[in-house]
C-alpha cells in the first residue's frame, strides 16, 4: 500500500485493516439483496462498508435496488401485474417494472427475493425494499450497538437517466449523508458511479470521497453527452487515471482489469493497474468476488479464498464480496 494511497483516504485507511471489505448489496450471497437483512448479516460477519445501490421512486425517495428495473428482485410482477413496461435506459431497451414508476408507499407493499436461481430463495417474500433513510437509521443504531464504525458505500445508478426524470439522485445522496452528519472526506463514505459528469459535478459539492466505477468493456453511459469517446479502458491509462483523479479519489475496477483471466478461467500475469493507479494518488477497490462455481474463475482450483488472498497480494485497497463472512476467513484471523 502506497503512502499516496493512504493520504488520500486518511483515518478510514490507517484505522482499520487492509484490504476494506466491503458487503457488496450486503452479505447477498446469503440474503436476497439490498435487504436490512442483508446489510445486518454483513455487518455481523465483518464487513467495513455496506453497499447500497440507489434507485428513486416517483415521488423522489431513494431506496435500495440493484437497478430501477425491480422485476427480477420483488415481487412486483404479482402484485402489478399490469405496470410492466419498456423502457430505453442508458441505450439499451428494458421491459419490466420500474422503481421511478411507483410511489414510495407502493414499494413499501413489496418484498425482497433472491436474483440468482442457483442460490438459496428460502428467504424469498419475507423481507421489505429499505430506503436509504432507514439504511443510515440502521448503521447509527448498529455502530451504537457494536461500538465500531461502519463503512456506506452508496452507488447511484443510471444518474443521467433519473435526471432526464427530474430525480436529482446525486444530490439526493449527498443531502442524506451530510444530513446525517457525512461531511469531510476521512468520514467512512465512498459515493460511487459508472458516469463520469455527476462524480465532476459531486466534487463541487462534497468533500466525502469520490469512486470512479470501471467495467471491463464499453464506456461510461454519459460519455456521449459529455463529448468524451473514452471507453473505461481509455481512464485507465496513466493519462486516463490522471483525468480520473482531478475529480475522484479512487477507482472501482472489474477484478479482472487487474487480474486478468483467460478465456478459459486460467489466471494470467497481473496488468499494472494497481500500481498505475496509486501513483495517480487513487485508491482501488475490486468487484465483485463470489463463492459461487459460476463466478469463481477455474485458475484459484475451486478454492474462493484464494482470489481474495491474491488480490491482497497485488496492493487492491478495497475488495466487494457477495460472501463477506469468507473474505473474513481469507483476510483477517478474526472478526473485529
Amino acid at each position: 500500500m502506497s503512502w499516496i494511497s493512504l493520504v488520500m483516504v486518511g483515518a478510514l485507511v490507517s484505522d482499520w485493516p487492509r484490504p476494506l471489505i466491503i458487503a457488496h448489496r450486503g452479505a447477498s450471497g446469503h440474503r436476497p439483496e439490498h435487504t436490512i437483512e442483508a446489510y445486518r448479516l454483513a455487518v455481523s460477519q465483518g464487513a467495513d462498508l455496506i453497499e447500497p445501490d440507489l434507485v428513486m421512486t416517483k415521488d423522489g425517495v431513494l431506496i435500495a435496488r440493484h437497478e430501477n428495473e425491480i422485476g427480477g428482485t420483488t415481487d412486483v410482477a404479482e402484485k402489478y401485474p399490469n405496470r410492466k413496461t419498456t423502457k430505453t435506459i442508458d441505450g439499451d431497451s428494458v421491459t419490466g417494472w420500474f422503481a421511478e414508476d411507483f410511489t414510495l408507499a407502493e414499494v413499501k407493499t413489496l418484498r425482497a427475493r433472491e436474483r440468482l436461481p442457483y442460490r438459496s430463495h428460502y428467504w424469498d417474500g419475507r423481507f421489505e425494499i429499505p430506503t436509504f433513510d432507514e439504511i443510515l437509521e440502521f448503521v447509527r443504531q448498529e455502530e451504537a450497538r457494536l461500538g465500531r464504525r461502519i463503512g456506506l458505500y452508496p452507488e447511484t445508478k443510471h444518474p443521467s437517466y433519473h435526471e432526464s426524470l427530474g430525480l436529482r439522485i446525486t444530490d439526493a445522496v449527498i443531502d442524506a449523508l451530510h444530513r446525517e452528519g457525512y461531511r469531510r472526506r476521512t468520514d467512512p463514505v465512498f459515493i460511487q458511479s459508472f458516469e463520469v459528469g455527476n462524480l465532476q459535478r459531486a466534487r463541487g459539492r462534497t468533500e466525502l470521497s469520490l469512486i470512479q466505477l470501471v467495467d471491463a468493456t464499453g464506456r461510461p453511459a454519459d460519455a456521449t453527452a459529455r463529448g468524451d469517446a473514452r471507453g473505461y479502458r481509455e481512464l485507465m491509462t496513466p493519462a486516463g487515471l490522471s483525468f480520473v483523479a482531478s475529480y475522484a479519489n479512487g477507482i472501482g475496477p472489474a477484478r479482472a482489469l487487474v487480474q486478468p483471466v483467460s478465456p478459459n478461467g486460467e489466471l494470467l500475469a497481473p496488468s499494472t493497474l494497481v500500481r498505475d493507479a496509486h501513483a495517480a494518488g487513487l485508491v482501488v477497490h475490486v468487484w465483485t468476488v463470489r463463492a459461487d462455481r459460476e463466478f469463481l474463475p477455474a485458475g484459484y482450483k475451486g478454492d474462493p479464498l484464494a482470489e481474495y488472498r491474491r488480490l491482497a497480494e497485488l496492493g487492491v485497497d478495497g475488495i466487494f464480496t457477495d460472501f463477506p463472512d469468507q473474505a473474513v476467513r481469507a483476510l483477517r484471523t478474526a472478526t473485529r
